[in-house]
């Protein structure tokens, strides 16, 4: 078993204004998150996010603890939120099972020590992809099956962004110190995720793009709302989104994404929203 991780420092609207393709992809880009057998980590100074991914294929994979954390376990002052987007899994906390079957999510609070990922066959293995912050208190685990969700049906055929909205991990459904994570399909027939385009400055996000056929694409813009940026995507990659940035894609092709968020503000509707006209 392997885990690897890199850092990524936090950059001011000022820095990204001169940025070329390749540097904005350096700075925001996330890929390589599934490889077998291996915790990959991504540490961001944006609210201190962890943005992970584990494949357990032959072996069953540990979450351990990196140096960023100074931390002698990994979940010793944080929260982790986990979504399965593979064959069915189970994730080993403390000595107690927990089995997600594809799009289920698991919530794990501050304090548990022995975290297992492993993969029920190696043939339709799992890919759990992970999301963790901070906590100040430990909360209850739970696990968030497909039935205990929020959904939501957003947006309009006729503007290209009619879809579909789960929230998993939100106050108003689990007791969670501060990360909130969901998913959204969008319908066949549109691409627009997230519009009219908005920023919090209490929170950051991580957009996860996954679902998008082999040869499609996803253009996530990102920026100042009178300074715009764009960063192609491809499927099983992820985005940092700053605070003081939009976060809003379209795609060549019908896909999905899971959202995370981490800040000082639980409020799900805590945004400036920007009129699409306004956009530059």
């Amino acid at each position: 078993m392997a885990n690897n991780f890199e850092v990524r420092y936090a950059a001011s609207p000022r820095e990204v204004k001169t940025m070329d393709t390749q540097e904005l992809r350096d700075e925001f880009l996330i890929q390589n998150l599934f490889k077998k057998d291996t915790l990959s980590y991504v540490y961001s100074h944006y609210d201190r996010f962890i943005t992970a991914g584990v494949s357990p294929v032959t072996q069953q994979v540990s979450l351990e603890t990196i140096d960023p954390l100074k931390s002698s376990y990994f979940l010793e002052r944080r929260e982790l939120g986990i979504i399965n987007i593979g064959g069915s899994g189970t994730v080993s906390v403390d000595g107690t099972f927990f089995n997600l079957d594809h799009k289920e999510g698991l919530y794990l609070g501050k304090g548990n020590k022995d975290v297992v990922f492993s993969s029920d066959s190696k043939d339709s293995p799992a890919k759990f992809y992970l999301n963790s912050t901070p906590a100040h208190k430990a909360y209850p685990n739970k696990k968030i099956g497909t039935e205990d969700l929020e959904v939501i049906e957003l947006g309009a055929a006729e503007t290209a962004n009619a879809r579909t909205l789960r929230k998993y991990i939100v106050n108003s459904v689990v007791d969670v110190c501060q990360l909130q994570m969901g998913m959204t399909t969008i319908k066949p027939g549109s691409s627009w995720n997230t519009m009219p385009a908005h920023v919090h400055d209490r929170r950051m996000e991580v957009y996860f793009y996954f679902e998008v056929p082999e040869d499609q694409g996803v253009c996530h813009f990102m920026g100042e709302t009178n300074e715009t940026r764009h960063i192609w995507m491809g499927n099983d990659e992820a985005v940092i989104s700053p605070p003081w940035s939009i976060h809003s894609g379209s795609g060549t092709s019908s896909y999905s994404f899971i959202w995370g968020m981490a800040g000082e503000n639980l409020d799900y509707g805590d945004m400036d929203v920007c009129p699409t006209n306004e956009l530059r």
